[in-house]
């Protein structure tokens, strides 16, 4: 396995940035897209909590527009970390519980996250992520940091860097700059994988955007919380 890390392209989640060699062919390829603060994290708890499937949508509009096609959708996402107005539920992971959730198709807008199938990957649940790549026979897997805004975030990377540590110690190759700096700054344990995510510069935005958002940023912070891992 030969594995890649995408970052700091905004929506589309650093897919696009496969590096030379990696096959035009996607079927040959797995993309892991990683958004911890917070959209990732918040898609794999509503699908470990039964929600019958997520639609990425690159706007709110097309959001709205499903939930008026499809009986029984909610409308979920946000624009500048906030839901959007109208929607049943924004980006924090922890709305999405199993009463409000379970059973309903979610018609999903974020800033990033949300656009082609990809493995979700998120501490919450890395562990079943890095199990489910490995016991897979993808040739490539490219690993997408969403970053904010174009930017490289910090705690996508620390996710990154976590991922390609464990695929290496189970014979991946890591290819290009991205990756080995990725692998270089990779969180050893649970309390630097919190240091990592709380310490960001999303993780202090966050917090000073409304008091509940403290309470999201130290959910997306914690190790192995779920056994799953999900694809869209």
């Amino acid at each position: 396995m030969r594995v890649a890390v995408g970052l700091a392209t905004g929506g589309a989640g650093g897919e696009r940035d496969a590096p030379a060699g990696f096959p035009r062919d996607r079927s040959r390829w797995t993309a892991v897209i990683v958004d911890i603060l917070r959209a990732s994290t918040t898609l794999t708890v509503a699908l470990a909590h039964g929600a019958a499937g997520v639609e990425p949508l690159a706007t709110p509009d097309e959001a709205l527009a499903r939930r008026a096609a499809v009986p029984g959708m909610l409308a979920c996402g946000e624009r500048g970390g906030r839901i959007v107005p109208g929607f049943d539920l924004g980006n924090s992971p922890l709305e999405f519980s199993r009463e409000r959730v379970a059973g309903r198709r979610l018609a999903f807008a974020s800033t990033n996250g949300s656009r082609g199938r990809r493995v979700l990957g998120a501490f919450i649940n890395a562990a079943a992520v890095r199990d489910t790549l490995a016991n897979r026979s993808d040739e490539f897997v490219l690993i997408a940091c969403a970053g904010t805004l174009g930017r490289v975030s910090l705690e996508d990377v620390a996710f990154a860097g976590w991922l390609c540590a464990e695929l290496e110690r189970r014979g991946a190759r890591l290819v290009g700059p991205q990756a080995r700096l990725a692998r270089a700054l990779a969180p050893r344990d649970a309390g630097e994988v919190r240091a990592a995510v709380e310490g960001s510069s999303n993780g202090r935005r966050l917090r000073r955007m409304a008091p509940g958002y403290a309470r999201d940023v130290e959910f997306c912070a914690a190790l192995d919380t779920i056994g799953t891992a999900f694809t869209l």
